[in-house]
């Protein structure tokens, strides 16, 4: 009962009945309304042939010759009805009846005896006027309507009567009958719409019947079902709506993972370090004070982790930016001031644009961010002495943001997966060995966030240039760098030294 009352709430039967409940209405408002109209054709007809008969009886009545005499009909009112009888023959659904002083005299051969009805004849007998008697139904041959008109004689006197009666029964059932094989012939339609209707209904739900069964087999673990989508109506633009509204679920639930991910892999190492010495936490004052400076140097870090973490989780998100207008030459030179703290190294501003001269629009604080990150990356590539240059520069509709130095360098087989998680230089491990490597793939997202990227120039024994290349125009879809050829020749401005 359950199923049964589940499918008839379905959508696809509600279409489909409320469809031929459409069609039923129509169908009947059709009917009665052709059945209607061709019963007005039906009066109008005996109304044009009544009117036409009693015409001809005038005309006759008042230029006729009588056939016998050859003289007109003067006050010979039988005389006119006999003339007009013999000479008028009655359609088959009509006849005529004239009255002479009150009494029955003639009728039209092919007519039926309605002298025999005396309530007829004693109405028709009574007229003083032209009258209409219609519908008078209560005989036995049927429906009768009729057309009574008085002839007066000379003195003004009502010396007979003409009676022109019309039988519609016989267009009437034709009508009927037609309208009862209208009536069938559109309840054979009505089957076959039906029909039809359900297939179509079928078809045009299908998205929908493809959206639950996608719905019902999306999971947290697997968000891979996708409706196919075809055309360009209100249902595809709902598969399409659908299978972004997965997409970005997909997108947001790898980001949970790929944050579970980096959290248990960057914080396992520094929580075993710390585990470990408090487990071998020592006696005396010495043994103690070092193991506080080891695990709260642990602490720190995991800080510092969880806090890259966050950022690159929030990354994807569209605050993750907040832009304005950022002079280039005044971002130089902050750059300048902020990195030779890092580390002591040889600072060299490569180039810049004077400040106030170039404008873009960006969030100054990511690039920032960024251009540090590099900087910090290349300290860690070189020794103290070492030289590490910074750079801005504006061509055409890119602007760009390096930072280079003279260390080692790095293998062609390394730079693929240079920006991506976990990936550290040797150099790197061998000067930082607790680093897991996220600094550039910080520095990528800052580039990606802004509609550019981020990539490096580098050969084993000539060092290295981390280059940012971003769009001139406000970041958006239409606004990506994707060309990632380029070429940085270092023009130093001046030097800045640490010593």
């Amino acid at each position: 009962m359950l199923r049964v009352r589940q499918w008839l709430a379905s959508i696809r039967v509600r279409i489909v009945v409320g469809y031929l409940v459409l069609l039923t209405v129509a169908l009947t408002i059709a009917v009665v309304v052709t059945r209607q109209v061709q019963y007005a054709r039906i009066d109008r007809e005996v109304v044009q042939a009544m009117d036409q008969e009693v015409e001809e009886l005038r005309l006759l009545a008042e230029n006729g010759i009588d056939p016998d005499t050859r003289e007109p009909f003067d006050d010979d009112v039988a005389g006119i009805f006999d003339t007009f009888l013999e000479r008028n023959v009655a359609s088959d659904d009509e006849a005529f009846y004239t009255l002479v002083d009150g009494k029955t005299h003639e009728q039209s051969r092919r007519g039926p005896e309605l002298f025999d009805v005396e309530e007829l004849v004693d109405v028709w007998a009574r007229v003083v006027e032209t009258t209409r008697f219609d519908r008078q139904t209560d005989l036995a041959i049927g429906e009768v309507r009729s057309l009574a008109v008085p002839v007066e004689n000379d003195d003004g006197v009502v010396a007979g009567v003409f009676v022109v009666a019309a039988f519609p029964d016989r267009e009437q059932r034709e009508v009927d009958g037609v309208v009862r094989n209208i009536a069938l012939a559109g309840l054979g339609v009505l089957a076959i719409t039906a029909a039809l209707a359900w297939s179509i209904a079928g078809r045009i739900l299908r998205p929908v019947r493809q959206l639950t069964e996608t719905a019902r087999g999306i999971t947290d673990s697997d968000l891979s079902g996708r409706i196919p989508v075809e055309g360009h109506d209100e249902l595809a633009q709902l598969g399409h709506t659908f299978n972004d509204m997965v997409e970005r679920l997909d997108d947001s639930f790898e980001q949970q993972r790929q944050f579970l991910d980096d959290v248990a892999h960057e914080l396992r190492t520094p929580i075993t370090i710390a585990q470990g010495h408090l487990e071998t936490f020592g006696d005396t004052p010495e043994d103690r004070a070092e193991t506080v400076a080891i695990v709260s140097d642990e602490l720190e870090r995991m800080g510092r982790y969880v806090s890259d973490l966050l950022l690159l989780a929030k990354a994807e998100r569209p605050d993750f930016l907040r832009l304005g207008p950022v002079d280039l030459g005044d971002l130089a030179v902050t750059l300048q001031h902020r990195v030779w703290a890092i580390a002591e190294r040889r600072w060299v501003l490569d180039a810049a644009p004077v400040p106030g001269t170039v404008a873009v629009v960006a969030d100054q604080d990511r690039l920032e961010q960024a251009i540090v990150n590099l900087a910090a990356n290349a300290t860690d590539h070189t020794s103290p002495g070492d030289e590490i240059g910074i750079g801005v520069r504006v061509d055409g509709r890119t602007y760009r943001l390096w930072v280079r130095d003279t260390g080692p360098g790095i293998d062609a087989s390394a730079h693929e997966g240079l920006f991506s998680r976990y990936t550290r230089g040797a150099t790197s491990r061998a000067s930082r060995p607790e680093g897991m490597g996220i600094g550039l793939s910080i520095v990528d997202a800052i580039a990606r966030a802004h509609g550019g990227y981020a990539h490096a120039v580098s050969e084993p024994g000539a060092g290295s240039t981390f280059v940012i290349t971003l769009p001139a125009e406000p970041p958006g879809p239409d606004h990506s760098v994707r060309d990632p050829d380029i070429d940085i020749v270092p023009e130093p401005v001046r030097e800045v030294s640490t010593s």
